[in-house]
């Protein structure tokens, strides 16, 4: 729920529901530390050198950190996967284990494939309506002369 006026935005954390006033993020101040002190946890576990090859499932049980939230940190590029280079997620489309963006490449070139072609389709059919039929009736052509 959003509600605004004066300026100030409210809306409802999209992490425990509580009520705050928005700023940048999407997430009460309460979730916000939360999340900062989770990050902190799994990037001071990164930075020992013998982790720095662990995968996202070892993370997770290292530090009891959600799945989720680390990727959201790979994400948000956080956490960066050249330094890291085990750190992979689920691409968002097909769960292809994938490093960086959101969508793997066979999904990122289907989805622009598939874009291509509604554009394709969409100026076409504006095309045949900005044109009209390209004949004409006798009834139409007598009027004319």
């Amino acid at each position: 729920m959003i509600v605004e006026g004066d300026g100030m935005e409210l809306t409802n954390c999209a992490k425990c529901g509580a009520v705050f006033a928005r700023n940048v993020i999407d997430i009460c101040p309460k979730c916000y530390k939360e999340e900062e002190e989770a990050f902190k946890i799994v990037y001071t576990f990164l930075q020992k050198q013998k982790n720095r090859s662990a995968g996202l499932r070892e993370i997770v049980e290292a530090t009891e950190v959600e799945e989720e939230l680390i990727i959201k940190f790979l994400k948000q590029n956080r956490l960066r996967t050249s330094q890291f280079p085990q750190l992979q997620y689920p691409c968002e489309s097909c769960g292809e284990l994938i490093s960086e963006k959101t969508l793997c490449q066979k999904c990122s070139s289907n989805m622009l494939s598939q874009w291509g072609e509604a554009k394709e389709q969409v100026e076409q059919e504006t095309e045949n309506k900005e044109y009209g039929p390209s004949y004409h009736t006798l009834e139409a052509k007598r009027k004319d002369e």
